[in-house]
């Protein structure tokens, strides 16, 4: 089960992009400002219309479906969600089960699920305008988790969230894959990405310029040539820093 990109154009953010997801692992997307992330990240889920190139999802193009099927597929979690209703915790989560029909049950478990997955069950009932940036980063992810896509796209989704979290995060990420779901993220935080991702790819200018292993597509030589600056990685797999 993939998403295919062939040649993926949108003006000067996506310069033929080519590659494919894959079910059952975490794909970090790497970059400096402005090399693509974002955009690529939206093409993949259909949001934005391209210039040039084609998504397939499972071999289906993603364009041709209709958007409660895509819905039901793709998870996307955007870099900053607006919200225009002071909404409860637990009726934002229930909002990621519209693309179904499944009656209440199933949908009572998918919500509870989510909820407990983000650690949000005693926030269930509190506003949204009462929560911290990190608690209202956990409540959109769960609203994504509540419809049980098999792909989830999230961008930056560790940010405002404190270390513990995040690790907490990034294991739940893991644990999703290795359920088999396809899990692809826009990271900042290279040692991050090292460390918990099995595959990272790395945009330049809108262009894939590395695509494989973390030590391969951030080695020092491919941080030196993409973000302009020295720095070597310590420490053994899986725990890595990396040194300025």
């Amino acid at each position: 089960m993939t998403i295919t990109a062939q040649d993926l154009q949108l003006g000067t953010r996506l310069r033929g992009v080519s590659l494919t997801l894959r079910q059952g692992e975490v794909t970090a997307i790497c970059g400096p400002n402005g090399a693509g992330k974002s955009s690529l990240l939206t093409a993949l889920a259909g949001i934005l219309p391209l210039d040039g190139g084609t998504v397939r999802l499972d071999g289906d193009l993603l364009a041709l479906l209709d958007h409660a099927d895509r819905a039901r597929r793709i998870g996307y979690l955007p870099q900053q969600a607006e919200l225009a209703w002071d909404l409860s915790v637990e009726v934002l989560v229930a909002l990621g089960r519209l693309p179904w029909n499944l009656g209440a049950a199933a949908d009572r478990t998918a919500i509870d699920r989510a909820l407990a997955d983000m650690q949000l069950r005693e926030y269930r009932q509190r506003p949204l305008s009462r929560l911290s940036g990190g608690e209202r980063a956990r409540a959109m992810l769960a609203r994504v988790l509540a419809g049980e896509p098999t792909w989830l796209l999230a961008d930056e989704p560790l940010a405002n969230l404190d270390l513990a979290h995040q690790l907490t995060l990034l294991a739940h990420f893991r644990t999703l894959a290795g359920q088999g779901l396809g899990v692809a993220l826009v990271l900042h935080d290279l040692a991050q990405a090292m460390n918990h991702a099995g595959r990272v790819v790395v945009l330049e200018q809108g262009r894939v310029v590395a695509d494989g292993p973390p030590e391969a597509a951030l080695s020092a030589e491919m941080i030196a040539r993409v973000w302009g600056v020295k720095a070597r990685w310590l420490g053994e797999a899986g725990a890595r820093a990396l040194v300025i």
